[in-house]
């Protein structure tokens, strides 16, 4: 398949698909709006992407026609000047605000008792009880979401290869004595520089590079944030993380590497993690079960000894997000279909000895799957010599 990778905006009939798909699922349940308050989803939706504080933004999605974006005043400029595709607003102008001039007084004037609304799960509950009408708990933005357009592979495609080119520079800065902090600055603030290169129009707000190396005293703890002055040291395993959004689509890639020699205790289970992520990518392929191929990459793990060592499932997607639905994971049990990413990350975590990881950005396509991003994957190719 042909992919062109992109950092690019979308444009309004991309949009527009993403509106059609979601009045389409409306339509087969029979509402009338569907409220989304997650930044991400308005995000996809509109192409308008803040940080959000108290004051709340509200895209109210009709059965018909343009969407309506509740939002202060204060945004209205910015709204516009970022948002893509027709796109009603409503402001209103402060929060908190005397009675009768409040977000939910505006809500009011579009909603109506009589009206069926769908309501996203992680709605806040002021939001929730603000809605006049039925209200239906339902996602339908993030099912959409799910399934990739060409144009979100290619911006997928971007990301994956903006990232795997910050990650072949990681290692090649790897060497005893190197902190994590100074890594990360490196690295991760020169890739946001390419990107705003490549794309001035990108929105700032949807543009972050992470770029870290934990090494063998933290690497077991796979989402430990440690003193960022830690260093780098001989043996192993550092863990790389390498994860990031590139205006606005996000992608990971990670390894675990040695430098100057693999200690004895590592081998088995770097090879045991090599052989689970293995019957990962075998597994991952159109109209196999999710939660089946979770389950079967932790058989494994068990099998090898190592099943008291897991601590996540096998993977979760990307899109407008770094981390988001659907997941290889067990208890979930959907369809894999062509156009889902996915990461494929099987971990063993021994504390002691270290962590042992990787992962990837991987598209699926009609026929099985693809890695979107590249990084060595060979305990010989991940072993980096010490300069004398």
């Amino acid at each position: 398949m042909q992919i062109i990778p992109s950092c690019e905006n979308p444009d309004p009939p991309e949009i527009s698909r993403r509106l059609g798909a979601v009045q389409a699922e409306m339509a087969r349940q029979g509402l009338d709006f569907y409220l989304s308050h997650d930044p991400s989803n308005i995000y996809y939706l509109t192409n308008f992407k803040n940080f959000v504080h108290e004051r709340p933004f509200i895209l109210l999605v009709p059965a018909s026609g343009a969407p309506t974006l509740l939002c202060p005043k204060l945004e209205e400029t910015h709204v516009r000047s970022r948002a893509v595709g027709e796109l009603q607003l409503l402001t209103y102008f402060e929060f908190p605000a005397p009675k009768g001039q409040m977000w939910s007084d505006r809500l009011n004037e579009v909603l109506k008792p009589s009206h069926r609304v769908g309501i996203e799960s992680l709605c806040p509950l002021a939001v929730f009880k603000a809605v006049p009408g039925t209200a239906v708990q339902t996602d339908i933005v993030d099912t959409v979401r799910e399934i990739k357009s060409a144009y979100e592979i290619g911006r997928l495609a971007y990301a994956s290869r903006w990232l795997s080119r910050g990650h072949a520079r990681l290692l090649a800065a790897a060497r005893p004595g190197a902190s994590t902090l100074a890594l990360n600055s490196q690295i991760g603030g020169a890739l946001v520089g390419e990107l705003l290169a490549d794309n001035p129009r990108a929105n700032v707000l949807a543009c972050e590079a992470i770029a870290v190396a934990t090494p063998p005293a933290f690497s077991h703890d796979p989402h430990l944030v440690p003193d960022l002055s830690c260093e780098l040291v001989e043996g192993g395993p550092h863990v790389t993380l390498l994860c990031g959004t590139a205006n606005g689509y996000g992608a990971e890639v990670e390894r675990t590497f040695f430098i100057g020699h693999v200690p004895e205790a590592a081998v088995r289970p770097f090879h045991a993690m090599l052989e689970a992520r293995a019957l990962g990518f075998e597994l991952t392929v159109p109209g196999a079960d999710m939660a089946e191929v979770d389950r079967r990459v932790n058989d494994l793990l068990k099998a090898r000894g190592y099943g008291d060592n897991r601590l996540h499932r096998t993977g979760h997607s990307f899109g407008v997000t770094r981390h988001e639905a659907p997941f290889l994971a067990e208890g979930y049990a959907h369809e894999i279909k062509p156009g889902m990413l996915f990461s494929i990350e099987p971990g063993i975590y021994l504390p002691g000895i270290g962590g042992f990881r990787f992962s990837d950005t991987v598209l699926v396509t009609e026929t099985g799957n693809l890695s979107l991003t590249h990084a060595p994957e060979t305990l010989q190719a991940l072993t980096l010599q010490v300069e004398a």
